[in-house]
Order: structure tokens, then sequence, then C-alpha cells
């Protein structure tokens, strides 16, 4: 699968998303947005309504990633406000295969992501409902965490059980993705990185981006 770098905003200046989504405009595949709640996780960012307007803001496709209580009623509105992928957490979801089917009904791709205590072995099973499996490699509610490096063999097993499945499942990888750990998340079988500080913390975002892209495409041993 071809590398796919995804920015996020979270890390970006809220009170000028519009300019911050244009700094990497043709440059990022995606514009990733954490919906944060105050209940799922402990803290509190945006919603349906930011997102609409950054839909009319930037061509870059929105990646929403939900981490949010009650996905099941909120992620189909987020597909049909125009979102190009939504994911939402296992753990939150009481009907995930419904939610993922109907976010696809809507037009999006589907997504589902793994906190860190999460086994992703248990969910072998949806793959074939799922087109992006997102492992965290932080516990998800903050930006700017250190990564962690113990989540790698899980990222190498969600690559094994894709790869078994047959299907065409992208495998995201977000939480202290920088230009000191991509190569690793790569490595292990990641496809797609999510990454707030190593591009929004840098003077020049796009070339972040290039960078990363870069340090990803580079040939690994582990996975071919």
């Amino acid at each position: 699968m071809a590398v796919q770098i995804s920015p996020s905003i979270l890390s970006a200046d809220f009170a000028r998303l519009a300019d911050e989504a244009a700094r990497v405009e043709g440059i990022a595949d995606w514009l990733h947005v954490d919906v944060m709640d105050y209940r799922f996780v402990p803290n509190l960012t945006l919603g349906l309504p930011v997102v609409e307007s950054l839909l009319k803001a930037t061509t870059t496709p929105l990646d929403c990633h939900l981490m949010i209580e009650e996905p099941d009623r909120w992620a189909p509105d987020y597909a049909e406000a125009g979102a190009a992928s939504v994911t939402i957490h296992a753990e939150a979801a009481r009907a995930a295969v419904r939610t993922l089917r109907a976010i696809r009904a809507a037009g999006a791709r589907s997504g589902l992501a793994l906190n860190p205590a999460t086994p992703v072995e248990l969910y072998e099973d949806l793959l074939p409902e799922i087109d992006m499996l997102l492992v965290m490699t932080v516990e998800p509610g903050f930006g700017g965490q250190r990564f962690l490096d113990i989540m790698l063999p899980k990222v190498s097993r969600a690559r094994a059980l894709i790869d078994k499945y047959g299907g065409e499942v992208w495998l995201q990888v977000d939480g202290g993705v920088s230009e000191t750990t991509i190569e690793r998340c790569a490595e292990a079988g990641a496809d797609v990185f999510v990454a707030g500080n190593a591009v929004y913390g840098a003077d020049d975002p796009a070339q972040a981006v290039r960078n990363l892209r870069s340090l990803a495409e580079k040939p690994h041993s582990t996975h071919a």
C-alpha cells in the first residue's frame, strides 16, 4: 500500500484552522480531525459544526477520528456531512457493525480504532466491515504524547491479520508519530500515519509532511 500522511489539526492553531489546512493542502493525503467529547477521553475539542466549516475551507479529504461516547449515534452524521473517512473506537461502539455499515452507506471510508490496551485479535472478524484499522500508539485524548514503543508488536500483528484477510484495509497509526518514530511504524506494517506536532510544530508544515513521507517510504526489511 502507498504511504499516506494525515496531519492532525489537534496540533494546529484552532483560531486559524482554514489557514492551517491550507499550509498542507496538495501535500498531505488527509487532514486528521480529532473529535473529543470529554467523556470517552479527558479532553474536549470540536464537533460536527467545525467539521462542516472545515469541509468548505479545504480540498484535502477529512479523516475524522471520533473519540466520543455514542459513536453509533453520531458517526453517520460526519459521513453524511462529507468527511471522507470516519473512524470509531471499538471500546465505545455498542453496535459496531451497524455503525460501520452506516458510515460506508453514507459514502465515507469506515475506520475502527483500538486503544493501546485493546487486543487487535478480538476484532479480526470485523475486517470485512472496515476500510481502515487504527492502532493508537498513545493513550487517546491529548496531542504531543510520547510514542509507545510497546505498540509496535501490535502493529505487526494487525498487519499480519490484514494480510491474512486479504482485503484492502489500510493500517493507520496515531500518536507520537515523528521523524524519529515513523520508520519503525512503517517497518511494523503501518501505511497511514497521523502526525500532529511533527507537522504543525514545524516551521514549514508542508516540508515536514514531505520529510515524513520520505522516511516512511524507505525500504524496510521486516515488512515488504
